[in-house]
């Protein structure tokens, strides 16, 4: 069983978290005003062994040299801790988080803005970084390569630049698709590391600390379930967490904790399998199935086929499918695999 406990370490952690000037481009939903369970520095980060070991290297060295970090960009699909690498890396240095995404950033004088507010060793985040305009992109260079940033005064022949020295900073850019990032800016990254999948064990251990920190009491076993079917990814663990509690707050059931058997029936209620499928990833399998004969079929006629953006399909659904060997990428277009088969004859030819 999984009790919550408040002590004064929390306390204490809390309010050094609060310390930290984090900006952010959009406003706070209720869900994000529970308590923070991002890790106050690198080594509570979970899971992630060889990537904590490369980035405390970076962190340990620039602190001997009196240097900034250097630049790091993080990718893969989305919810697998970009995020909280930027905020524990701002903690581990003692930095501010100025965050904001490539889309908010439209000209280059928003950049400058940005650019010219940040103190000394500060860590600029920018998600969705490979939406970056190429104007602001090419405003970026000098600022991570030589501290600087060149300004474009007037028009025309008497357009003058004017060069502004800036304090040195750490830009953590973040993507869900890096091959749509330019490689001059690709190149500009000190480091650079891709996020894969969580193993569902430790799916489990940032499960066990939510809710700890979010004063919840669930069974092993429940959260045991949610990890199971949270896709590897830590925001759908959390998300199906917070679902859960909500069908039990909500039902006439008495007892004084969230069992197995309450979360199973949630989940069920949200439409999340064994496999944690969910309504569209078992829309697509029925779909190759039952009209292209288990395929090849390409992926512009499959997200016509099921109603869904071609781009949604390829960066959220079809990358867990493949993960789970449901689905294979050919040169002819998208093929279900044995294991996918015997999933459709388990449940009698219908998904």
């Amino acid at each position: 069983m999984i009790r919550s406990s408040k002590n004064k370490e929390g306390q204490q952690k809390k309010s050094e978290n609060q310390k930290l000037s984090v900006v952010h481009d959009s406003s706070k939903s209720s869900e994000d005003m529970e308590p923070n369970i991002r890790p106050s520095n690198i080594d509570e980060v979970i899971g992630r062994k060889t990537e904590k070991e490369a980035i405390n290297m970076m962190i340990k060295s620039a602190k001997k040299r009196g240097d900034s970090v250097d630049h790091i960009l993080f990718y893969g699909p989305p919810g697998l801790g970009k995020t909280t690498f930027a905020n524990a890396i701002a903690r581990e240095i003692g930095s501010s988080l100025h965050v904001t995404s490539g889309p908010a950033i439209e000209r280059q004088g928003d950049l400058a803005a940005i650019l010219t507010n940040l103190g000394h060793n500060d860590v600029l985040f920018v998600d969705e970084i490979h939406r970056l305009s190429r104007g602001v992109e090419e405003t970026l260079y000098p600022a991570m390569e030589d501290g600087v940033l060149d300004i474009v005064v007037g028009k025309g022949p008497s357009a003058k630049t004017i060069r502004l020295s800036l304090n040195p900073f750490t830009l953590i850019g973040a993507t869900t698709n890096i091959g749509k990032l330019s490689p001059p800016m690709r190149d500009r990254f000190g480091l650079v590391q891709r996020l894969d999948y969580f193993e569902e064990s430790d799916i489990l251990k940032i499960l066990e600390r939510a809710v700890v920190v979010w004063d919840m009491n669930f069974e092993k076993d429940a959260l045991n379930e949610i990890a199971k079917r949270s896709r590897g990814t830590a925001r759908v663990s959390l998300r199906l967490l917070r679902r859960v509690r909500d069908y039990y707050e909500n039902s006439d059931i008495k007892e004084s904790l969230v069992s197995k058997k309450v979360a199973l029936e949630a989940l069920e209620l949200l439409g999340i399998d064994g496999f944690g499928f969910e309504d569209v990833d078992r829309m697509i399998i029925e779909t190759i199935w039952q009209y292209y004969e288990g395929g090849p079929v390409g992926v512009s006629t499959l997200a016509a086929a099921i109603s869904e953006e071609e781009s949604t399909l390829t960066d959220v659904y079809e990358p867990f499918l493949m993960k789970s060997g449901f689905l294979q990428r050919t040169s002819r277009g998208r093929v279900l695999t044995e294991k996918a088969i015997n999933y459709i004859m388990q449940k009698g030819g219908e998904v």
